[in-house]
């Protein structure tokens, strides 16, 4: 008795034909699946059956199918995760000129669900042609997905040029995909939609009507892990790798710190106390909490991965911060503080002053004066300086005013800042003044301004150190909601849903972006469930308190895709100017030559870019080929009118009709999900968890001359400095997040590498990807012969940190992952 399965408007026929006096053939292949460890493999309680990308089956218009085959062990191996890796082998029958197989149909009649790695199918009388195929996706059982599952084989088609056997099969699975968003989806179902923000904000944030504009998120689905669709789930290795790094952190910095509250006073009493934090001796393993610890740890980890967290039992050494280990007064250093501006953890806000004084967007002039600054010059006359691109700035003025007196109502005290600084000629920076600024009143408008200028001793010295703080706090704030959050993990999602939503997996785009875009969705819905959420963690440590996704909103208007690309957003910064060499792909050239982010970055973005234009140039051959691509211009409008809808209307956007705009666009996403995220995510255990050096908000003003806070300053300035800078919680709290965000997954995939040496059956695609690998390479040489060079002062600095986070491939130099300070991963995976 044969059974029928409906898939799309065409029966799949499962069981036994009717006999009909026709020649089979036999196609062998491998499935590789992988299962939990405990559970039974699938193995003949799947079967699958192939498609033929070449003969077209008149009474279905799809492509011939073969006999259905059931799956039969092979071999099999336990993984380090404790999964299990099986591989089985398929005889599949099909009549003689089946032609070449290009997608098969999984069915999962077992009781459990089974991740699908990959297949590779061999074409009889062809040996050796291989079909491969990378599905890296979960199958349900089908008496609850209630359908089978189509993979189509690793052959990428623009739409125009889809064989036409597949052509109804690559539109059908598009469709399933969008769902009509009705109803709750199912942990099963492998569905995209859009949703807001607006219950990550105490303000209706991101909804269209909202003065509160947001990029869109995916739509939530019922799961106990995790709630987003099934195929952006991290693999369970991932998910060990995290709950380790967080087990980790808690151990060195949250436990002792949530115990001690119990009879120490909050802040730290002087610089020793502080360094025993980071130095001092820790448990070694997760022991047995005491019942108020435990409930105290619960809130700040998210609850899905607390169970394995406090079953874990290994033993830990500690890392810690770079900046301590090799210079533990650098944070002190006006040079070190200003480096960091263009090799630290935010090295994307400075930039170069054309115009003196400063002035807001509202015409508000700066208070700092040309003599502030005219005698620290190094002999030029300021006109001169501004003229030859000597002067800086980094600017937290503008996007804070509006908010310091909400933000000041609390238990902390935030000024907007402007810091001048002085290139001079070796290629460093010097530290101008520091201006610091006030709402005047709200009903008055204008603002109260106070000016800071670097002094070597006395109390002018403790005075500028305390300014400094309050500016690496606005840059902290600005690093960790901006830079790092906004900038990259929310800006990047609607490209995924689109993606997911309106290109097939056949079409190439897809296939370049998908290595980007792995475990990104899973990582946002991780940091929406502890970090983003009202009175999650960034509303505990960082000084904008409950007003931090409202901030980062405000600073979302300002945001633009095409100024997102390297070479663009330093135009825009004044650090670079065009370069009319057609042969620079970069267009563009730095003012001057040790800004380290930048100089490794555009090496970065030219390989992209390289790439890009290669690869797009094998699919399109001209701009009509680039126009007349539906799936690609749905994918396109989607992103602007629905994932990024609040900007629908503005400039900003390639109009993607041509190659060049195709190949800006991609390269510039690419860029966001790679070099973008490493420069500003992978560094921050070494440089933002040490309180001293990058403090996240401030307990006190500056005091004014003659105030109480003032004799108070006078009678003991570093305990006055001390308690302003986080207490001790908030300091935990601080540098157990860095520690864990900084963590490279043990098998992390870097820029530059692929996960299956097959991912691609195209000669030409392969050749120029492993150009591109190669050329990555010569870049980690030079970067390492930069890194060398003592002119080149940038590259580490008074703290001794050599500027590696735009190194592109650590996969062979640290393959057990940690905090390595170096390395591009393949995606935003943290």
């Amino acid at each position: 008795m044969a059974m029928n399965r409906r898939h799309g408007n065409q029966s799949i026929v499962v069981g036994r034909n009717k006999q009909r006096n026709v020649v089979e053939e036999s196609i062998v292949g491998v499935v590789v699946i992988v299962h939990d460890f405990e559970k039974s493999g699938p193995g003949k309680s799947a079967s699958i059956q192939i498609y033929s990308g070449t003969e077209l089956d008149p009474s279905t218009g799809n492509g011939k199918t073969s006999k259905t085959a059931k799956l039969k062990e092979w071999r099999s191996k336990k993984k380090s995760d404790g999964s299990r890796i099986s591989n089985y082998k398929v005889k599949l029958k099909v009549e003689k000129g089946f032609g070449n197989p290009a997608a098969f149909v999984i069915t999962n009649e077992h009781k459990h669900k089974f991740y699908l790695k990959s297949a590779f199918l061999q074409i009889p009388k062809l040996h050796p042609k291989i079909i491969h195929f990378d599905c890296n996706s979960w199958v349900y059982p089908f008496n609850v997905a209630n359908t089978p599952r189509v993979f189509f084989s690793n052959t990428s088609y623009i739409p125009s040029q889809t064989p036409r056997p597949l052509v109804e099969l690559r539109k059908e699975e598009l469709i399933k995909l969008r769902g009509d968003g009705k109803r709750e989806n199912k942990e099963w179902e492998r569905i995209y939609e859009y949703d807001y923000y607006d219950k990550l904000s105490r303000s209706e944030l991101g909804e269209l009507s909202s003065s509160h504009p947001y990029p869109r998120r995916g739509r939530t689905v019922q799961h106990p892990n995790s709630d987003v669709p099934p195929d952006e789930r991290m693999r369970q290795s991932k998910v060990k790798g995290i709950v380790s790094s967080s087990v980790e952190a808690a151990l060195q910095f949250l436990i002792p710190t949530l115990k001690a509250q119990h009879y120490t006073i909050n802040h730290f009493n002087s610089f020793v106390e502080l360094g025993r934090f980071f130095w001092a001796q820790k448990p070694k393993n997760m022991a047995q909490l005491d019942q108020w610890t435990t409930l105290k740890l619960q809130k700040f980890i998210p609850q899905n991965l607390f169970p394995q967290i406090l079953s874990q039992k290994d033993d830990f050494i500690y890392p810690h911060p770079h900046l301590l280990k090799e210079n533990e007064r650098a944070w002190m250093d006006d040079d070190e503080f200003a480096r960091q501006m263009l090799a630290g953890t935010n090295p994307v806000r400075i930039t170069c002053l054309h115009k003196f004084p400063p002035e807001s967007k509202a015409k508000v002039v700066s208070t700092i004066k040309a003599s502030d600054i005219e005698h620290n010059l190094d002999g030029l006359p300021l006109q001169q300086a501004i003229e030859d691109r000597r002067i800086f700035m980094l600017d937290h003025h503008d996007y804070l005013m509006p908010f310091l007196n909400r933000i000041n109502s609390s238990n902390v005290f935030a000024y907007a800042s402007r810091t001048l600084l002085f290139l001079r000629t070796d290629s460093t920076l010097k530290p101008l003044a520091i201006e610091l600024c006030l709402p005047y009143s709200e009903a008055e408008g204008g603002e109260i301004s106070w000016v800071y200028l670097p002094a070597p001793e006395g109390l002018e010295a403790a005075l500028w150190q305390l300014a400094k703080a309050h500016v690496a706090a606005n840059d902290s704030v600005y690093h960790q909601l901006v830079s790092h959050w906004l900038h990259t993990h929310a800006v990047v999602e609607p490209f995924i849903i689109a993606t997911r939503r309106q290109l097939s997996v056949m079409h190439p785009v897809y296939k370049l972006l998908n290595p980007h875009f792995k475990d990104t969705m899973h990582i946002n819905s991780l940091f929406r469930s502890f970090l983003l959420k009202p009175d999650g963690i960034f509303e505990k440590i960082l000084f904008s308190g409950q007003f931090s996704m409202e901030l980062s909103s405000e600073l979302y208007k300002e945001w633009r895709f095409n100024e997102h690309g390297l070479p663009a957003d330093l135009l825009k910064r004044n650090m670079a100017i065009r370069d009319p060499d057609p042969g620079n792909l970069s267009g563009v050239q730095l003012i001057f030559p040790d800004y380290p982010y930048a100089e490794d970055g555009l090496e970065i973005w030219t390989a992209i870019k390289t790439w890009v234009k290669s690869f797009c140039s094998i699919f399109y051959r001209d701009d009509d080929s680039v126009h007349s691509d539906e799936e690609l211009q749905a994918w396109w409008s989607e992103i602007r009118n629905v994932g990024h809808g609040h900007k629908f209307n503005e400039s900003g956007w390639y109009e993607l009709t041509t190659l060049s705009d195709l190949v800006e666009a991609l390269t510039t996403l690419i860029w966001t999900a790679t070099g973008l995220h490493a420069a500003v995510n992978s560094g921050q255990y070494a440089y933002a968890s040490y309180p001293l050096n990058r403090p996240t908000l401030c307990h006190k003003f500056i005091p004014s001359e003659g105030t109480a806070e003032y004799a108070e300053f006078l009678s003991d300035p570093d305990k006055y400095y001390l308690e302003m800078l986080p207490g001790k919680f908030e300091t935990a709290l601080t540098a157990a997040l860095t520690e864990v965000l900084s963590h490279h997954a043990k098998d992390e995939l870097y820029l530059g590498r692929m996960s299956s040496h097959s991912w691609t059956d195209n000669a030409r695609v392969r050749h120029s990807f492993s150009v591109f690998s190669i050329e990555l390479k010569n870049i980690e040489k030079r970067i390492a012969e930069r890194n060398k060079d003592p002119n080149r002062k940038n590259r580490s600095g008074p703290a001794k940190i050599p500027y590696e986070l735009l190194f592109p491939d650590t996969s062979n130099v640290n393959p057990k992952g940690g905090i390595t300070g170096k390395g591009i991963p393949n995606s935003i995976s943290m």
